[in-house]
Formats: C-alpha cells, structure tokens, sequence
C-alpha cells in the first residue's frame, strides 16, 4: 500500500500511457465498464505519493468509410469525453479486417511517445497500461535512462517478458472489481486490434522496428 509523503518535493513525478484496447479488453473480460476516472486516481491520484504529469490514452478508431460512420462517431465522442476530463488523447485510424472487424495497431506510435515524452517531461516513473508482451523492450530502454517502469496489467492479460522486463507490476484486478457491472450488448462488429493467438513472428517484428525507431530518435536529437 502506498503512503501518503507531507514532502511534496519528495513526490514521484509519474508519465501513464495508456493502450486503451489492452485495457479495454481487460476490463469487459472482468465484466465490468471501464472508469477512467478511477483508473487515474488509482494510479496518480492525490492520495498516493506522486504526481501526475500526463495520462495518455493511445485509440484506435474505426475507419473512416460509411460501413463504420456510426461505430466511428461513438468512439469519437467517447476521445471526446477523455479530452475533456484532462486526459491527452492519440488516435490512429484503423483499417478494415476480416468481416465485422478493423485494425488500429498503436503500439509503435505509444513506443515512439513514451520515450520522446520522457525525454522531455523528466518523468520518475512511467507507468504502461497494458499487458502487451512486445512492450517489454521498451520498458528495458526506458530502465537504462534512470526511469523507474511499472505496468498496470491484470494477471492473466500480462505478457511474462513484460512481467520481467518492468521494475513493478500494478494487479488491476482489485480496482475493476469496483467498477460497475456491465450488461453484455448483443453481439456486434468489433475491434480487433491483434490476431488472438500468439504470433512471435509479428513480435519479433515490432521489436525490430522499434530498435530501428530507437536509433532514428537517438540521431535526430
């Protein structure tokens, strides 16, 4: 548990960056809605030891054709509402998939974030929500800039390479209990941001990339 510090100074300075589908998926599997609001006192709010610099929420929306206009406008209200309440908010548009589903990978662009934000916001801690194993490289380079890396993730979402390659785990689990229980809608077209069966071909791939994108990053400063 987590004390209360009197010494502001003495306060952790905290950068959450957030995979919205990740944590998403987490929380309809525990069947419950998603409060962000909590979410964000849970992790940094005023009754922990730290402060929040930033909360950012990476999405993917649905594409931007006719077949999808309406699923579109609701996630675009939904980004609207995050925006609102103080939460920095990136999109990716998706694009079609098998039938009844869109892809809207945001794992690169939260990569590329999560290090030029910390390079430049000075955070002591970064805190990724998610449970995506190809993170776990990541989470290593930030590790080597002196940044202090947890993950909030619920156990059985929570990918072992990024499990070891943290300083800390944060077990969701307890907090979405609180949540509201959520009544399932009636089967509809759905995001799926990833195939469901562990591809290491597509991960190696991503941390490929990543490397790549790391050394970009590195010159250009």
């Amino acid at each position: 548990m987590r004390k209360k510090n009197p010494d502001i100074h003495a306060r952790s300075r905290v950068l959450v960056l957030v995979d919205e589908s990740n944590v998403g998926s987490s929380v309809r599997t525990a069947g419950r809605g998603l409060d962000w609001l909590k979410l964000r006192d849970f992790l940094a709010g005023p009754d922990t030891e730290r402060d929040l610099i930033e909360m950012v929420v990476y999405a993917g929306l649905p594409p931007a054709i006719p077949t999808w206009q309406d699923e579109r406008d609701k996630k675009n209200k939904f980004v609207h509402w995050l925006r609102s309440n103080g939460f920095m908010v990136v999109t990716k548009d998706g694009a079609p998939a098998e039938e009844g589903h869109y892809k809207a990978n945001v794992d690169v662009m939260m990569a590329i974030d999560a290090l030029e934000l910390s390079m430049e916001m000075r955070p002591d801690v970064v805190i990724l929500v998610t449970g995506d194993a190809d993170f776990a490289y990541l989470a290593i380079k930030l590790r080597r800039h002196g940044i202090r890396v947890e993950v909030a993730s619920v156990a059985a979402n929570l990918g072992n390479m990024l499990r070891s390659a943290a300083n800390d785990v944060i077990d969701l689990a307890p907090l979405f209990r609180t949540f509201e229980i959520k009544v399932q809608d009636a089967p509809a077209i759905s995001h799926q941001r990833s195939p469901p069966q562990v591809d290491a071909d597509a991960g190696l791939h991503f941390v490929h990339r990543l490397q790549l994108l790391l050394v970009f990053v590195k010159t250009v400063r």
